[in-house]
């Protein structure tokens, strides 16, 4: 029977602009943050899984062990697009649940202050005429005739699809999904962003590509964020306060995109993230209903909407109404977003996947302060990455 893994220790720096500290400054505080946290040391770790997409290649978890212990054990360097953290976490967990090790660190880290929105960049010029070429030439490259390449057209498409479909979403109610993150990250610390912002403010700003305006997309950021994970049996050694504070795993998922007969060129985000939440709650035992918090894949306002009904927090077509009831706010039926999300706590990219399951462990600990959810004892992290990934976690609040 493969073990049951739990969650140790964990951390995250403020996420924000750090000019002073470079990509392994900001790992080695996050890692010596989550073995603090967990009360042990770099020499009992089994395995190493640091994720970073744009900065360090491939060797971002060695220079990492140069700086907080370099022992010799497996290290896995992983890049899943912005699922890259919970693709880290999930590797450890796989390796606790496969005996290969009974405790290992993940990692996830990004320097992405001043890079501009998500995947945002200068139109290419193209030729008149489309030819076909390769199997590029099939499936992909058409930005300019429906502009998809980047990411918030991306997103501000997959929202418009979403309200074409279901009807009730116009371009308030996605400034009032912004307003929301913006107001919960008022209690948030460590959030890029800290300013209320009220939905006629939203909808003032810049528009980026409709419905999404500047306030309403993700601040990429610098930051980090990391857990300690271990399995059942080594846990059950370790002291009463270390079992008092660790957070059971009771689903780690990771999907890709299944085969469909459909359109092959606009990202789809919705079945893959359909798919990683029904295997989560299966994996998990509990549904929807069992969950006291979530923190979604906020990248765009649009992307929160449309993640409501992915993740089965409403029924099929019923993500308006859902916000509408005031469900997703912090003191609602199911909050989501506690944290501020990624439009206001900030999206370093491969930080994004450890620091949404530290900010649910952190409630189901009852250590999260004044945005303290109370009660919480079972709850979800979801991240998506265009290509396509996408990572569930949810975690339960249990006696070890």
């Amino acid at each position: 029977m493969a073990e049951d893994v739990w969650l140790l220790g964990a951390t995250m720096t403020k996420f924000g602009k750090h000019r002073d500290l470079d990509l392994i400054d900001l790992a080695a505080e996050a890692a010596l943050g989550a073995l603090r946290d967990g009360e042990v040391t770099m020499k009992e770790m089994g395995v190493l899984a640091a994720g970073n997409l744009l900065g360090m290649g491939g060797s971002v978890g060695q220079l990492l062990q140069k700086q907080i212990g370099q022992t010799g054990i497996p290290v896995f360097n992983v890049q899943n697009a912005c699922a890259t953290g919970a693709t880290a976490l999930r590797t450890v967990s796989m390796a606790i649940k496969a005996g290969e090790a009974d405790m290992g660190l993940a990692v996830g880290v990004e320097k992405l202050a001043g890079a501009g929105h998500l995947g945002a960049r200068p139109r290419r010029a193209e030729p008149e005429e489309w030819t076909r070429t390769g199997r590029f030439g099939a499936v992909g490259d058409t930005d300019g005739r429906i502009g998809t390449q980047g990411m918030p057209g991306v997103f501000a498409q997959v929202g418009m699809e979403y309200a074409h479909r279901y009807g009730g979403a116009d371009f308030e109610l996605f400034a009032r999904i912004s307003e929301k993150n913006h107001a919960h990250s008022t209690l948030n610390p460590l959030a890029a962003y800290t300013r209320p912002m009220s939905a006629e403010q939203i909808m003032a700003e810049p528009m980026i590509a409709y419905p999404n305006t500047r306030a309403m997309c993700s601040a990429n950021c610098d930051g980090a964020a990391a857990a300690v994970l271990v399995g059942g049996t080594r846990l059950r050694t370790l002291s009463p306060g270390q079992r008092r504070r660790a957070v059971k795993i009771t689903a780690s998922v990771l999907t890709s995109d299944p085969w469909e007969e459909a359109c092959q060129v606009l990202p789809n985000v919705n079945t893959l993230t359909r798919n990683a939440a029904d295997q989560a709650y299966e994996q998990a035992g509990v549904g929807p209903e069992d969950l006291d918090l979530v923190e979604l894949h906020d990248c765009f306002a649009t992307a929160e909407l449309v993640h409501y009904d992915n993740l089965r927090l409403c029924e099929e077509g019923g993500a308006v109404d859902f916000f509408a009831s005031g469900a997703p706010w912090r003191d609602g039926r199911l909050p989501v977003n506690v944290s501020g999300g990624l439009q206001s706590k900030g999206h370093p990219i491969s930080a994004t996947g450890i620091a949404n399951v530290w900010e649910i462990a952190h409630h189901l600990r009852g250590e999260a302060g004044d945005r303290q959810i109370e009660g919480a004892r079972v709850g979800l992290a979801h991240v998506i990455g265009l290509g396509s990934a996408c990572g569930v976690h949810i975690l339960e609040r249990a006696a070890a």
